[in-house]
């Protein structure tokens, strides 16, 4: 996604943050058919194998549990270059990333969690505890040491005048499930449409999953005739999404963010449907179904002041200190020689 114009050319944020990239390997297929997502899959594994081969590292590290990232474990693991992971051993069961997950940690020689719950996890699915540290959330980290944006200039970069009274949304589709996509985002924006008169909408566009295209489309739509109330777009950035959460008075959809990243502002989340489930997360999220009238319950609730008490004094298990220095503490001096074969930990 991050050399497609359709997603936001988001590889720019990272030229913009001051690195270089070396290798840009072309994936994405112009379809979210579960066809389509595997020959994507193809192509980076065809197009990673040819980068590692070329840049001959000494370590490649992956972050997530998303289809490319099974596609450069692989990649990396056929040609022996030791494999750091973030974040093994959570679990989204809505979502086929969950088996992504524990493929890649199967794979991987180094693992980085982000709570010491997962941890124990990885551990229970067979890796050497000695390889296993838990190291917090580096978006948590990237939040601590980055100032946001005033209101007026997070308004000005996106042509949209959001006020002091907004959502953020973000929904993705459920790709455990079949067809279910369009009824779940057609239920939200319903909800969503009640709340208009009072609350200005602010959708970042979801990923490249299968069906996702579906649901940018139901936006775009929706966006398109509440042009003065809505405002779609496919990516904030790093800067732009953490000033958006400080402001917005509620956090609504299924991403992955909305657990990890957004409590660090104690804002009040809906967390709604199967996506996330399985998920640790602190007592600022709420979780509900995806049908109308538990959406329209549920949001009323996060929306009382009793529950912005709550959002307000919870704390986010997430949170740990000094995460990048502490994964770069272990890269810089873990002897790579030592990772190369694996051996099962029996509990």
């Amino acid at each position: 996604m991050h050399l497609s114009p359709e997603f936001g050319l988001t590889y720019q944020e990272i030229e913009k943050d001051g690195f270089r990239i070396d290798k840009k390997v072309e994936m994405l297929l112009s379809s979210d058919t579960p066809v389509g997502t595997l020959k994507s899959m193809g192509l980076a594994t065809i197009g990673i194998a040819d980068a590692l081969n070329e840049l001959h590292p000494d370590l490649v590290i992956i972050l997530g549990d998303r289809y490319e990232m099974l596609a450069a474990a692989e990649c990396a693991m056929i040609m022996k270059i030791p494999i750091a992971h973030l974040y093994g051993g959570e679990i989204t069961e809505g979502a086929y990333d969950d088996s992504i997950r524990r493929c890649i940690t199967k794979l991987s020689n180094l693992h980085f969690t982000s709570t010491d719950e997962y941890r124990k996890r990885v551990i229970q699915l067979g890796e050497q505890p000695e390889r296993v540290f838990y190291v917090g959330v580096l978006g948590i980290d990237n939040i601590l040491h980055d100032d946001p944006l005033p209101l007026s200039e997070l308004e000005d970069s996106l042509g949209f005048k959001l006020g002091d009274k907004f959502f953020l949304i973000t929904f993705h589709p459920v790709t455990m499930e079949c067809n279910t996509a369009k009824q779940q985002c057609r239920n939200l924006l319903k909800v969503l449409e009640a709340y208009m008169d009072e609350y200005k909408l602010l959708f970042t566009l979801p990923n490249s999953d299968t069906d996702g295209r579906i649901i940018i489309s139901l936006i775009q739509e929706f966006v398109s005739r509440h042009s003065d109330r809505a405002f779609s777009i496919n990516s904030l950035g790093k800067k732009r999404c953490y000033s958006a959460l400080r402001y917005c008075s509620a956090v609504i959809g299924n991403s992955s963010s909305g657990l990890v990243e957004a409590p660090h502002f104690h804002v009040p989340i809906l967390n709604i449907g199967e996506r996330q489930k399985g998920r640790t997360h602190g007592e600022s999220v709420f979780d509900c179904d995806s049908d109308i009238n538990s959406i329209i319950v549920e949001l009323n609730t996060v929306l009382s002041d009793e529950f912005c008490e709550i959002a307000y004094k919870a704390v986010n298990p997430y949170e740990k200190e000094n995460t990048a220095q502490s994964v770069f503490d272990v890269i810089s001096t873990y002897p790579l020689d030592k990772l190369q074969r694996k051996s099962f930990y029996n509990l």
